[in-house]
């Protein structure tokens, strides 16, 4: 099995990860590539691209194997990131990443939140009505209908770069106005129409389920992904001449349960250039691992179980996380070398900031690593309500937004903001 980075330190100093937290937070111990700006990352002479122009680049490698929960080793410290599943050795360059991003994709879905299932171009049928983007998936004889409306800038000249926001964006308005940056919204109802607030369907009941009846288990966010997916390909499918938009910009956001599924859309897909994570708490950019060392918080048996697979909650509670074989610092690495930005708050106790802290700390070092570490950033402030963004983070959102979404040049070297926790 992968080797922990405390383990590894003696030999590389690639980074140091343990799963306890000090007082303060601190850590103890072959597809085509869209070139998208100046780029600032090379990795021993060869440019590292900041986004793709396919959903997985990893798609064609094997599954590593899935041992049964007996089989998995006691792990109390976060797994290395770079570690091979079967435990023989290290991603050593960037031409392994692609491969190493796969096989954590592919423990997530199994041990986690359930299959996302791939689509094939020719099952997916997209059409402008007006300025609203109508993507019809058709599986096993079902079609599932997704549309979400396009609000252009009213500045710039198409085509645009976007901002979908999941189930709605809850950045500041000022933060795009003024910039030629589109914005839509992801209706993830549409796919699965689980809500905490009003009445849902129960698991095996949504739309999803209609065309995918065998993954009538899977937890919501796979399927949320799987429907952000879908509004991608609809856009390339369409192109600019139809939809106004630069399918090379495309970034995704959401807040709170909304900024979870703003990180498994970003991380599930490598066509979104910039994912911010507002907020996500528990369950989000937080460590299971380090979450079940604090009190009060969203850990793996306090979260909702709608949105992963209940096989997660009876295999991995209590010590038994120490079993897992992935964390969510490795989930945030997923996105790895495309941007993310993680947005905290403090305030609220509930949110597991400090495990986030530890997590976005430990997914940071895989950027690092590839010598692209401006391309990852955090900013946890207290000091505002939840999902308020304050003025005091405006600049760590515009320098990511104007760097990675419209190829402007902003200083993001150094994101590691943290106040108030």
């Amino acid at each position: 099995m992968k080797k922990n980075l405390l383990a590894i330190i003696a030999i590389s100093c690639a980074c140091t990860l343990h799963a306890n937290l000090s007082p303060s937070g601190e850590l103890e111990g072959g597809h085509r590539a869209m070139v998208i700006s100046p780029p600032r990352g090379s990795w021993r002479g060869a440019t590292i691209p900041l986004v793709y122009s396919v959903e997985h680049t990893g798609n064609s490698f094997a599954l590593p194997a899935m041992p049964s929960f007996n089989q998995l080793p006691e792990e109390r410290n976060l797994p290395d990131p770079l570690a091979w599943s079967n435990g023989s050795g290290r991603a050593a360059s960037f031409a392994d990443w692609s491969r190493r991003r796969a096989e954590i994709a592919a423990e997530i879905q199994h041990y986690g939140i359930g299959t996302k299932p791939t689509v094939p171009k020719d099952a997916v049928h997209a059409y402008m009505d007006a300025d609203t983007l109508v993507v019809n998936v058709t599986v096993n004889g079902r079609t599932l209908t997704l549309r979400s409306e396009i609000r252009y800038p009213k500045v710039g000249q198409p085509p645009y770069a976007l901002m979908i926001g999941t189930s709605g964006i809850s950045l500041p308005k000022q933060l795009f106005e003024g910039r030629p940056i589109a914005t839509m919204v992801f209706h993830e109802n549409q796919v699965n129409d689980y809500s905490q607030w009003r009445p849902h369907k129960e698991r095996g009941q949504h739309n999803f389920d209609r065309l995918y009846p065998e993954l009538k288990d899977n937890g919501a966010y796979s399927e949320w992904a799987w429907g952000l997916s879908r509004l991608i390909d609809g856009l390339q499918q369409l192109g600019p001449s139809h939809t106004k938009i630069d399918t090379e910009h495309i970034g995704v956001t959401g807040c709170s349960y909304a900024g979870k599924m703003a990180l498994f859309c970003g991380a599930f897909d490598e066509r979104v250039a910039l994912t911010i994570a507002q907020e996500p708490g528990g369950g989000g950019a937080a460590a299971w691992r380090i979450s079940h060392q604090m009190d009060s918080v969203e850990c793996l048996e306090k979260t909702d179980y709608h949105w992963f697979l209940e096989s997660m909650r009876t295999t991995f509670s209590g010590d038994s996380v120490y079993r897992m074989p992935y964390d969510h610092h490795e989930l945030c690495a997923m996105i790895c070398p495309r941007a993310l930005l993680i947005l905290g708050n403090p305030d609220y106790k509930w949110l597991a900031d400090r495990s986030a802290l530890v997590s976005a700390r430990a997914a940071r070092e895989v950027w690092k690593t590839f010598g692209i570490a401006d391309r990852m950033g955090y900013s946890i402030v207290a000091g505002h309500p939840h999902c308020m963004l304050p003025e005091s983070q405006y600049p760590e959102v515009q320098a990511f937004i104007d760097k990675f979404l419209l190829g402007k040049q902003a200083d993001t070297s150094d994101v590691q903001v943290v106040s108030g926790l």
